[in-house]
């Protein structure tokens, strides 16, 4: 975890060194000729994502799209985000974003006789700085309903490449998830021990991604995405006695349509 940790803040800081001095060559270059359409969308999605819990192989996510892009307001399904600041190429935005996280005892013979752990909903501050292809992402949410009472701090950077009519993002990125968080959904409670499942109070976790997306409107009339991230999860989330892995992969795929 150490190396896959060094890896990924060299690459970080490769990637805002790059970012910042092709700034510097390319300033006052326009950043997007064509600003995106605005107004009301439908469509359906679908996210995987492999589960690192004993006996859990994968949480598939359907998901019904109904959503609206504004100048400001975005929404996409339950994913919401409210622009509060933009400046030149730099903008603060409030945000809603739902945890699909958790389990109950029919999901695994491993949970039995433990309390479930909810999906929730998060809420917080995102930045986002663009120039040029690059994207730097940073953003901190705090879960609303309080059934972790956690929270989780994200940092990622992109490279946008266009090839015709298909739009590809490689993104790597890093995350940092408190204690109350990770013990919620990875910790053993006392009354939740068995012979065969110690207790484990788990502690703040940093964890580690990296992926690719694509984006075309050739489909169908809409707008088609599809993603997959690889995920390297902290050793207090790997040595938890629910767990049997450290590295995970998701995946999701959707098609919208403005009205």
């Amino acid at each position: 975890m150490d190396k896959i940790r060094r890896y990924f803040i060299t690459l970080l800081l490769a990637f805002a060194g790059f970012n910042s001095s092709t700034g510097h060559t390319q300033q006052g270059q326009s950043q997007n000729s064509q600003q995106p359409p605005q107004g009301f969308l439908y469509g359906v999605g679908i996210g995987i994502n492999q589960e690192i819990y004993r006996g859990y192989k994968r949480r598939t996510i359907p998901l019904p799209l109904i959503g609206y892009r504004g100048e400001k307001l975005s929404v996409y399904g339950p994913f919401v985000s409210y622009q509060l600041l933009q400046h030149a190429n730099f903008s603060v935005s409030a945000k809603l974003a739902p945890r699909f996280a958790g389990f109950d005892e029919s999901d695994s013979n491993v949970f039995a006789g433990m309390a479930k752990r909810k999906s929730s909903l998060d809420g917080g501050i995102g930045v986002q700085y663009r120039l040029q292809s690059w994207v730097v992402e940073a953003e901190t949410l705090v879960d609303l309903l309080g059934n972790s009472n956690g929270q989780e701090s994200k940092l990622a950077v992109g490279y946008n490449m266009r090839f015709g009519p298909v739009l590809l993002e490689p993104k790597v990125g890093i995350s940092y998830a408190d204690s109350k968080l990770v013990d919620y959904y990875y910790g053993v409670r006392l009354n939740e021990a068995t012979s065969s499942r110690m207790p484990y109070s788990a502690k703040s976790a940093f964890n580690y991604n990296a992926g690719i997306s694509l984006s075309t409107p050739v489909f169908f009339g809409g707008m088609t995405r599809l993603g997959i991230e690889h995920h390297w999860y902290d050793t207090s989330i790997s040595n938890s006695p629910l767990t049997d892995r450290d590295s995970g992969v998701s995946a999701f795929l959707s098609w919208s349509k403005f009205f």
